[in-house]
């Protein structure tokens, strides 16, 4: 397992990220205010297991509505090979992973067999497709572009973007009108940048070829604050890459059009059954505290 990934998802909800270039004073403000309700309204969703916030994109008041789960005989879940710590190959060669064990809990909760098969993410959506699956549960976006060619459950985690400091830095909540004149580096060419470039017009970005040269210019000092994918940054954060220099400051950033809709577990395209069927056990894994303990078995540091 890598110590320090670089989620693909980061890379496929980067794809939404806005070219560069200048915005409208009308469309910087909307954008800001949409940026700042999607962080509030991810922290109401939040529920607190210590100092671990946990995502929560279900509301209790809207209770999906049992399907007619008999006519389930069964799911074929496909996944990815090398995609740690969501799916990787364990010690015995077997599926492996956050969406793994997942998985195998939405099984237990609408009591069908269940296989999981490991393959080659870019073979994913054509097995499904093709009906060599039923299932894939691979931290695949909800983008425009997938969703042409598959249905998605309800979405059970994004990527949201994190600013980090070091631990000795006086900025305590990284806000736009806190951050003038600050140095803060981003990743070259992601959402991340394009959002940085929009919304925090007063900040000086500094672009870095990749993720691990912009971590290193943070801990050399070289600039302020790092901003970029929170769900990697928590495992730099918490692994022995960082040299426990950082922690979180602000956010989470959640805006949509820059870091997608989300990650839900695709579906053919009409199998309205075995979507409402995920949708359903989601709901009931997350409102019995299963969903909570296995995110917590993963993300020591969350990244919300």
């Amino acid at each position: 397992m890598h110590s320090t990934p670089i989620t693909a998802a980061a890379f496929r909800a980067s794809a939404h990220g806005l070219g560069h270039g200048a915005l409208t004073v009308g469309l910087l403000v909307c954008g800001l205010l949409l940026a700042d309700a999607a962080a509030h309204h991810a922290a109401a969703q939040a529920n607190s297991a210590g100092s671990v916030a946990i995502p929560g994109f279900w509301d209790a008041k809207r209770r999906p509505e049992r399907p007619d789960l008999s006519r389930l005989s069964g799911i074929r879940f496909l996944t990815e090979v090398d995609y740690p710590p969501f799916n990787y190959a364990g010690p015995d060669g077997n599926p492996a992973g956050f969406n793994v064990d997942l998985a195998r809990m939405i099984c237990e909760e609408i009591k069908v067999q269940c296989t999981i098969q490991m393959r080659r993410f870019d073979t994913l959506l054509n097995a499904v497709t093709s009906n060599q699956g039923d299932a894939i549960i691979a931290s695949i976006a909800a983008t425009p572009e997938t969703r042409k060619r598959v249905d998605f459950s309800d979405p059970y985690y994004r990527t949201p973007a994190r600013f980090v400091a070091l631990k000795d830095t006086p900025i305590e909540d990284a806000l736009p009108e806190r951050l003038e004149g600050k140095k803060v580096a981003v990743v070259a060419r992601t959402a991340h940048e394009a959002y940085l470039r929009a919304l925090f017009t007063e900040v000086e970005v500094k672009a870095y070829p990749t993720a691990e040269i912009a971590r290193e210019a943070l801990r050399r000092r070289e600039v302020d604050l790092l901003f970029g994918d929170g769900i990697s940054l928590a495992f730099w954060i918490n692994g022995t890459d960082s040299g426990n220099c950082c922690v979180f400051r602000g956010g989470p950033f959640m805006e949509s059009r820059y870091f997608g809709e989300g990650i839900g577990i695709a579906v053919r395209r009409g199998n309205d059954l075995l979507r409402q069927a995920l949708n359903w056990a989601l709901f009931r894994l997350w409102e019995q505290g299963k969903f909570t303990d296995l995110w917590l078995r993963y993300f020591p540091v969350s990244p919300y």
